[in-house]
């Protein structure tokens, strides 16, 4: 609230000023008044070269109304109403107009002084330095046009072409405009300055350079005693390795604070990273940076660009080198090898891990994984590979009716050149894939259960599936599916949320009230994480549909189960049409291996 008041004060000020200043320029001039010689130790003239021409000299001293002019010597035109003045020239007004020179004509009709060589003007505290002057009594303004400089007690302005008036105070600067402060220096095509609030009006191409950074702007306000400054225009601001650009900002230099309005885009050149908003800040001293209202962010460290939508962004800087992302509400992002969405998200540049939070969904070409939460691991800003923790959900789109399926408590995808590779399942682990033919025909319909489960994939085509331990499986013919089969319970196709381009990411979409999921527990029970890290040992829990060799009091089974606890590989089998049922304390299977892929089995 402190600083928009500032801010509307110093608009206000800015235009209450200057429209003072043009009703100043408007007014008529007063009537013509003679000039008196008030003082000249000597007086002479020659009436047959210039009869009107009085030659003055010593201590010479005129006066017309309330200003006087004093020099060493003088002509002085007294029926043109007009004067000459050299050597040690001064112009009084009052109290708080000074003018000094080494030359001085003066009119007294257009009240014009037009002053030459080492010319000072002073008022109050405020200097003005030129080599030429014209001040017009009667606009009571100041011109310089070869060079000049104003001094006050905070600034030192330059420029070639400039004008000061010492009753509005306002001083305007045209080419190669330079501000000199103690903290920045501005460099500017046209400046406004007033010299007693030290507001400097930017209405050109400019330039602030101080330690902290640098800001281009063409239109603007900068106050140089509190450092605050309100830009138009995209203006921008430099600081460090970030660039914050906007239709409109307000930026305090002492609280290192930026505010943008309209368009605004944060860039991390560091990081290849840009924030984009219809509102944002930025936070020079804490490193935090927000952006809103249609907030996206763009990370291009390689050719293909992520563009990501949340309704609120924000980056912190951890260090020169790492940032921590943040999203909240309504995610969706867009990149050419993964599009994905979520309630919220989190990237951190030093782990590069993506945190996916509350219904996320990944996408990578035909594959679509869900689950509680999704960490996403990059690698060069390439995707290497997801764990997806609790709920975990893998679905391959084959055409609009078929869709290999993998889901279990946790899951592991990784991914090589941008596709993905090999899945590990842990815990309650199903699947349901279609074995093709050589022609691409489906044979039919592979459901397999089993506490765990490993595929490759090469190409988009399943290449191998390992499922261990206690594994149970079948095989259906297509024409004997039913639809209910066709899907593992929990299945929902969210490709109509998918993001389709960089532009989608605004999209809002909801979910079908009948794509809702509801989180239930699965069938199967986890072990617990290798069994409490192998401390005691128990044999995995018999399904009803397990032949009694599994039964908890046969040592061998025991002796096997320590074995797969400990991830040791040990048997396979194919499968073929069914898993065969075994006899008690043996559930080995060898079934002729029909086709790819290849199925790998352990007890």
């Amino acid at each position: 609230m402190r600083n928009l008041t500032k801010v509307i004060c110093i608009l206000l000020f800015a235009v209450l000023t200057g429209l003072f200043y043009g009703q100043k320029q408007q007014e008529e001039p007063p009537k013509r008044t003679k000039i008196f010689l008030e003082h000249a130790n000597t007086l002479s003239f020659d009436s047959e070269l210039n009869p009107d021409r009085q030659i003055l000299i010593g201590d010479v001293r005129f006066r017309h109304d309330s200003s006087y002019m004093f020099c060493d010597s003088a002509y002085f035109y007294e029926s043109a109403n007009s004067l000459e003045a050299f050597s040690n020239v001064r112009m009084e007004q009052g109290d708080t107009l000074f003018v000094y020179g080494n030359y001085l004509y003066y009119d007294g009709n257009t009240q014009l002084a037009q002053l030459r060589g080492n010319v000072r003007m002073e008022n109050r505290e405020t200097t003005l330095f030129t080599d030429s002057l014209d001040y017009d009594r009667v606009a009571d303004i100041g011109y310089y046009f070869e060079g000049g400089m104003i001094v006050d007690e905070e600034n030192e302005l330059t420029s070639i072409f400039g004008q000061y008036s010492p009753e509005t105070k306002w001083a305007i600067f045209n080419d190669s405009v330079e501000l000199h402060n103690p903290q920045f220096v501005l460099y500017s095509d046209t400046l406004h300055y007033h010299t007693e609030t030290k507001v400097a009006n930017i209405l050109g191409p400019s330039v602030i350079v101080s330690d902290s950074g640098t800001i281009y702007s063409s239109r603007g306000w900068y106050d140089t005693v509190n450092n605050i400054a309100i830009l138009l225009d995209r203006s921008e601001v430099y600081s460090g390795e970030k660039i914050l650009i906007g239709d409109s900002i307000y930026y305090d230099k002492e609280m290192g604070f930026g505010e943008a309005f309209g368009n605004m885009h944060l860039v991390d050149t560091l990081q290849n990273i840009t924030l984009e908003g219809d509102y944002g800040f930025f936070n020079e001293i804490t490193n935090f940076a927000l952006a809103t209202d249609s907030a996206r962010l763009l990370e291009y460290s390689t050719p293909d660009t992520l563009y990501l939508h949340a309704d609120t962004l924000k980056m912190i800087t951890v260090d020169e080198e790492f940032r921590e992302l943040k999203g909240y509400y309504g995610v969706r992002f867009f990149r050419t090898d993964m599009q994905g969405v979520c309630d919220s998200m989190q990237f951190n540049t030093r782990d590069s891990i993506l945190y996916m939070y509350q219904d996320p969904i990944l996408w990578n070409e035909d594959y679509q994984i869900t689950g509680d939460t999704i960490l996403v691991f990059m690698n060069d800003s390439a995707i290497d590979k997801a764990h997806i923790i609790d709920y975990a959900f893998s679905i391959q789109w084959l055409d609009s009716s078929y869709y290999n399926q993998l889901k279990g408590n946790d899951m592991m995808i990784y991914f090589e050149n941008q596709e993905l590779r090999q899945v590990d399942v842990s815990g309650n682990a199903e699947s349901i894939f279609y074995p093709p033919e050589d022609d691409g025909t489906k044979i039919g319909l592979n459901e397999t259960k089993s506490p765990y489960l490993s595929i490759w994939v090469n190409e988009r085509k399943l290449e191998k599936l390992k499922i261990w331990p206690a594994p149970q499986g079948s095989i259906t013919p297509i024409p004997d599916l039913t639809p209910d089969q066709k899907t593992l319970q929990g299945f929902y196709w969210f490709d109509y949320i998918r993001p389709k381009d960089k532009d989608d990411i605004f999209h809002v979409v909801k979910r079908k009230t009948e794509d809702v999921q509801q989180r239930t527990n699965n069938k199967f029970r986890q072990p617990n994480e290798e069994m409490e890290r192998r401390s005691t040992v128990a044999p995995p829990v018999r399904q009803p549909d397990e032949p009694e060799g599994n039964s908890e009091n046969d040592p061998e089974l025991l002796k096997k189960d320590e074995e797969l606890y400990g991830i040791i590989e040990e048997d396979s089998i194919h499968l073929e049409e069914d898993v065969d049922e075994r006899d008690e304390g043996e559930q080995e299977s060898e079934v002729e291996e029909i086709q790819e892929p290849e199925v790998e089995t352990e007890n």
